[in-house]
């Protein structure tokens, strides 16, 4: 399987990724753009992108209002691609989104249009809640003409032939799925973790954690535990709800995401530095 340089790079690094996410054109395209950008002022090494889809089953009620507003604000495929292509970062950038949307694009049915036009915007890869790994192949074939990354999510109760299926697909990273049920953000960090990890120990391919993640402490723990990296994204997106809510202004918005950025990445940073014993292990 092709793999995406830009990618394969960060993980190659001797310190845990911090893998943010946001959707894009939440709450309007520019505003979007400005808080993108700042979660990589703010130490982000890959930053996850959403592309609204009207129906995100994968998501918590805080991701399915910033998708409602970036779909009312008028984003779009195409202009998710502009978005992309805008953005002034130094990081990969993947696109996570719904199979309907990748599959419909462009003038014929089937996902390599979508994903060639990904490749020439500067996409690094794709997660895609929604697609079963038995039925991934034509996604798998198009990403590796293309020398883009199909990054699967691992929930605590995928096993069996589902799991060796998703070990023989996936590529950039696995997006390990720290706990049962929807996105969102937690008061704490779950203990199937370090089961679900175990679980993967032998694949060869880097583990990014996320699902609940909010705090530079969890961040450590999560490290700890054995990930290579930790995607949070409701924690960022209540930042922006809350600042779209109370009007606030867009520069102090960025400057609030910016700051929880780097507490989130110093938490990682932090872990890979602390013995497993920090945890009463």
């Amino acid at each position: 399987m092709a793999e995406n340089e830009q990618l394969q790079a960060v993980f190659e690094r001797d310190e845990p990724a911090f893998i943010p996410y946001l959707a894009a054109g939440d709450p309007n395209y520019e505003a979007s753009k400005e808080y993108v950008e700042a979660l990589a002022r703010g130490g982000a090494d890959v930053i996850e992108l959403g592309l609204p889809f009207s129906e995100p089953i994968a998501e918590g009620p805080t991701i399915q209002n910033a998708i409602v507003r970036a779909l009312e604000s008028g984003m779009t495929p195409d202009r998710f691609f502009e978005f992309v292509e805008d953005l002034d970062v130094g990081v990969p950038l993947v696109c996570m989104t719904y199979y309907n949307l990748i599959y419909q694009y462009g003038s014929e049915e089937g996902p390599r249009p979508f994903v060639e036009k990904a490749a020439e915007v500067g996409l690094t890869g794709f997660v895609v809640p929604d697609l079963p790994a038995e039925e991934s192949g034509p996604l798998r074939a198009a990403c590796d003409e293309f020398g883009l990354d199909l990054v699967f999510i691992v929930a605590p109760t995928t096993r069996g032939d589902r799991l060796e299926r998703m070990q023989e697909q996936v590529s950039g990273y696995v997006y390990v799925q720290a706990r049962l049920g929807t996105t969102g953000a937690r008061d704490d960090v779950s203990d199937q973790t370090d089961e679900s990890l175990a679980r993967i120990d032998d694949w060869d391919v880097p583990k990014a954690v996320g699902f609940g993640i909010k705090e530079g402490d969890h961040a450590a723990r999560i490290v700890r535990a054995g990930a290579d990296g930790i995607i949070v994204g409701s924690a960022l997106v209540d930042i922006v709800a809350e600042g779209t809510a109370n009007d606030e202004p867009v520069a102090d918005v960025a400057d609030r995401l910016e700051a929880k950025a780097r507490e989130l990445k110093d938490g990682a940073l932090r872990g890979a530095s602390e013995p497993a014993e920090a945890d009463g292990a």
